[in-house]
């Protein structure tokens, strides 16, 4: 299939390792200028150095002028943005029962307030072209609660709110903006969450690892490569009538529709 995306300007947050960097990768392989970014410049310098045309930015979201700065750079190094991939460390693991309040504002900030300065920052050019692509990469917590992942489901869900209306309010300028949900994605982030379910169970991680998997259909974990096919699909000229909506990457793990 013909994406139609060489030569489109890519940025993607958070994309020095885990399914940020299989995304990142993934779309310089189909032709797009990729912006790789994290907060470790060198890694992500190093990282671009390995695509066909992208270009490596340190960059910190949080931090005051962190979105702007790197709109900047990106900008400067292949032009306006044309696909934005919004993806972001998830809080720390916790029930909801042992969550702090402020932890839920840093949970907002982290998972919404950056990424609506980074939107603010290309929406309008991706509106006056008439063609942009805005993806998140959320998680399944946004349609099925994960009980030790409170702070990170009541941030991803208060984004998926935020976008359903930005998709209606941009819909007609030719601007699509959905939400990607991983499920068990084998990546670092998971086996670290495997690794602290095994030590309060008392279990062994591969036992661990088996029961979670024994609870996804598909009885395995996915693969970044995988979850990035699903997202260079949702960036494409190819789902260009698709959006609004939160496409789950899961295995079929999620109980619901």
């Amino acid at each position: 299939m013909e994406l139609g995306i060489s030569g489109r300007t890519a940025l993607v947050c958070a994309s020095t390792s885990g399914l940020g960097r299989a995304v990142a990768e993934l779309l310089a392989h189909e032709g797009a200028n990729v912006v790789v970014c994290g907060r470790r410049a060198e890694l992500a310098r190093d990282i671009a150095a390995q695509l066909p045309v992208a270009t490596g930015i340190g960059a910190d979201l949080l931090a005051p002028g962190g979105p702007t700065e790197l709109v900047r750079q990106a900008t400067a190094a292949f032009g306006p943005i044309d696909i934005l991939v919004l993806n972001g460390p998830g809080p720390r693991p916790a029930p909801v029962t042992d969550i702090e309040a402020h932890e839920l504002g840093e949970a907002v900030d982290s998972l919404l307030t950056a990424h609506h300065r980074l939107l603010s920052l290309t929406l309008p050019h991706m509106r006056r072209q008439r063609w942009g692509r805005v993806l998140a990469i959320g998680s399944s917590a946004v349609v099925s609660p994960i009980g030790d992942l409170a702070l990170s489901g009541i941030g991803r869900t208060a984004l998926a709110a935020y976008l359903k209306m930005l998709a209606t309010d941009v819909a007609e300028n030719g601007v699509t903006v959905n939400m990607l949900l991983p499920g068990r994605i084998a990546t670092h982030r998971v086996e670290q969450l495997d690794a602290a379910r095994a030590a309060r169970s008392g279990r062994d991680i591969e036992t661990e690892r088996a029961k979670s998997a024994g609870r996804i259909p598909m009885k395995r974990y996915g693969s970044p490569e995988e979850f990035a096919r699903c997202a260079a699909f949702l960036c494409s000229d190819a789902a260009a009538y698709v959006t609004g909506t939160a496409l789950r990457c899961d295995g079929g793990q999620s109980p619901i529709l």
